[in-house]
């Protein structure tokens, strides 16, 4: 085990890595170059197509954006409506993803009895921009046909203004509990006939069984299908239709039908939404923020470097240098993820560079203890990084956990937090364990 142990910490070798290591970060370093995020590149012309190809990806309390507040109309919704906006948060989500928006925040919101859907996009500052490509999101239901006398009624009532609760009713057509979320798969095809463009539907296993029951319970009847509060088809059924297949038929141009094809594949609502609320935000604000936070950031890590040289003297030099590469690292990954900076998960960032220095002093305590006890320097390295190595590893794992649960129960600026700093911890383990030990045997420090 001695042997094995001095062959992979020769110090011929482990200058070799050292090297490579070096070589390596002063690379990763110009690619990472923090000083982008403020605009401020290091106007070294051949790297800016690389930066212009792998630039950061800024959240919107950075870079600005879009602000959209939508309300939900939940009257004809059966079941629970916080499932179902749960499910409609889901699909806008999806939805604004496919256009590969940055950390896209879609929130539910409960005021009173009004639902309501809060969707911030950063980096999209044209507000029409932002609303096309939520979209006019589909909200697709099928409607039986109502008796004679129930649609006479309705009518009567509501020209006379009587019962207000059928004020807003559909004389002619009432709501089944079919609709666009029962759609699992949608596609454009023309009519033999006519060439007139026409959606074919496939419905889930349940759409099926309830698309079954509603076409035999109206064999003569018109079964309507509704696009947005309006009647786009009405065909009569002929028969019980089994098997999950539906099909639009309508005054569709090719253009609008597969437009309309993408957006029930991508998601139909399960319950309609209007935009009550619009607002375009500025950067100027979180650019500030950022500015304080980065420049907070530098002066924690010269005074974290001052303690660790004047403490530790070589060893104390060696840990700061394997921090720089383990920035240098960290940012690159943050790069090519890419993982959406904000200034929660710029905090974590900055966090994680504290436990990586964290790891860095227990082992030279460790070592330390080692040297007093009479040990060699390769031996002191050796058992110091040993005998630290469970204390790094506890802890660091412990923290993992919390990262998580932070991000599969958090909200969008809680993921970030969690996400960076779980990517910083992983890599501040690598910086201490093995960046740090290959240094001090390549440098065969004397304490």
């Amino acid at each position: 085990m001695q042997v094995a142990t001095q062959k992979i910490l020769n110090p011929k070798k482990a200058r070799i890595f050292a090297l490579v290591f070096l070589f390596l970060g002063i690379i990763l370093g110009f690619f990472a170059d923090p000083a982008e995020i403020l605009s401020t590149k290091l106007n070294l012309t051949f790297l800016d197509k690389i930066y212009a190809k792998f630039p950061y990806r800024l959240g919107l309390d950075i870079q600005g954006g879009t602000h959209l507040v939508y309300q939900a109309d939940l009257t004809n919704t059966p079941g629970n409506p916080s499932d179902s906006m749960e499910a409609v948060r889901d699909v806008i989500e999806r939805r604004v993803n496919l256009f590969g928006v940055a950390e896209p925040v879609v929130q539910v919101e409960k005021s009173g009895s009004d639902w309501r859907l809060i969707v911030e996009l950063a980096g999209v500052k044209d507000i029409n921009a932002a609303i096309n490509m939520i979209g006019e999101t589909p909200f697709l239901e099928f409607k039986e046909e109502r008796s004679k006398e129930e649609s006479d009624k309705i009518l009567e009532a509501q020209k006379k203004q009587e019962i207000r609760q059928l004020a807003d009713e559909d004389p002619y057509f009432l709501s089944t509990s079919l609709t666009g979320k029962h759609i699992k798969n949608a596609q454009v095809n023309f009519d033999q006939n006519t060439y007139q463009p026409q959606i074919s539907l496939e419905l889930t296993d349940e759409g099926s069984k309830l698309f079954q029951e509603i076409s035999k319970k109206n064999i003569g009847k018109r079964l309507a299908i509704y696009l947005d509060g309006v009647p786009i088809s009405a065909p009569v059924v002929q028969e019980e239709i089994t098997g999950g297949k539906a099909q639009i038929t309508g005054t569709f141009t090719p253009v609008e039908a597969k437009q309309l094809v993408g957006r029930l594949n991508s998601g139909a609502l399960p319950v309609p939404i209007k935009l009550i609320s619009q607002e375009s935000l500025g950067p100027s604000l979180g650019q500030e923020s950022l500015a304080k936070s980065l420049q907070a950031g530098i002066f924690g890590f010269l005074a974290i470097a001052l303690f660790m040289i004047l403490w530790y003297r070589i060893p104390g030099f060696i840990s700061v240098l394997a921090l720089l590469i383990y920035t240098s690292i960290v940012l690159t990954i943050f790069k090519l993820i890419p993982v959406t900076l904000t200034m929660a998960g710029i905090a974590g960032f900055i966090l994680s560079i504290g436990m990586a220095v964290d790891a860095n002093v227990l082992i030279f305590e460790r070592m330390k203890e080692e040297l007093r006890g009479g040990r060699n320097r390769g031996d002191a390295i050796m058992e110091g990084f040993r005998r630290a190595w469970t204390s790094i590893r506890d802890s660091n794992v412990s923290s993992l956990i919390t990262c998580a649960i932070l991000y599969w129960f958090g909200t969008s600026i809680i993921k970030g937090f969690a996400l960076t700093l779980a990517i910083g911890i992983v890599i501040s383990m690598f910086s201490a364990i093995s960046l740090t030990r290959i240094f001090l045997v390549a440098a065969k420090f004397r304490d």
